[in-house]
């Protein structure tokens, strides 16, 4: 049997290593900007915006690239339903590199879901893998927590694949942990 460590998040933006030192988040951040200039990556100067209408191909591209799957219908949809709708409480924001869409997140503010107050969802999340260790899926969830923010809610919730361990990893290194719900589901087959 494996052992299990837990990271817990502790006041002043430290976290308890699995050996119960605390360990900043500078010195976290130092490791990772290490890690990139050992693996190559390029730290280019981040943008994050909501997502245009010329934004679509790039992320079709990205999911494709991420997932294995081609679903431009889906993505249509997507930024008929997001786009340009952050009155609306709904946001689909982009990070960009040098001009290029390195990666995305999209999210809304739900109302007494499963008789919850108000809070905010992030559906989706991807990076470009030759962009990632750069902070960018970060620096679009921070962006998306203002967003959820400045809408009054003072929680934010996701849904993932238990197998997905890159996405749950990424979501619990920024805080996230196991909610209150429970996913149910039935095949109709």
């Amino acid at each position: 049997m494996g052992t299990r460590t837990r990271t817990t998040a502790r006041p002043g933006g430290a976290a308890l290593a699995p050996t119960g030192r605390a360990r900043p988040r500078d010195a976290r951040a130092r490791t990772r900007a290490a890690a990139r200039r050992r693996s190559g990556a390029i730290e280019p100067q981040l943008e994050i915006r909501p997502a245009r209408p010329s934004d679509l191909a790039p992320v079709i591209a990205i999911d494709t690239e991420v997932t294995g799957l081609a679903k431009p219908a889906y993505w249509r949809g997507i930024f008929r339903r997001y786009a340009d709708s952050a009155k609306a409480g709904r946001h689909l924001l982009v990070a960009t590199a040098s001009g290029e869409v390195v990666g995305f997140i999209i999210g809304e503010v739900r109302d007494w879901e499963f008789g919850s107050p108000p809070c905010g969802w992030v559906f989706g999340i991807d990076v470009r893998p030759g962009a990632r260790l750069a902070g960018v899926g970060t620096k679009l969830l921070a962006a998306i927590v203002k967003a959820f923010r400045r809408s009054g809610v003072a929680t934010v919730r996701t849904i993932l694949a238990r197998e997905n361990a890159l996405v749950l990893s990424f979501f619990r290194s920024q805080g996230m942990m196991a909610g209150p719900f429970i996913s149910l589901e039935m095949e109709l087959g």
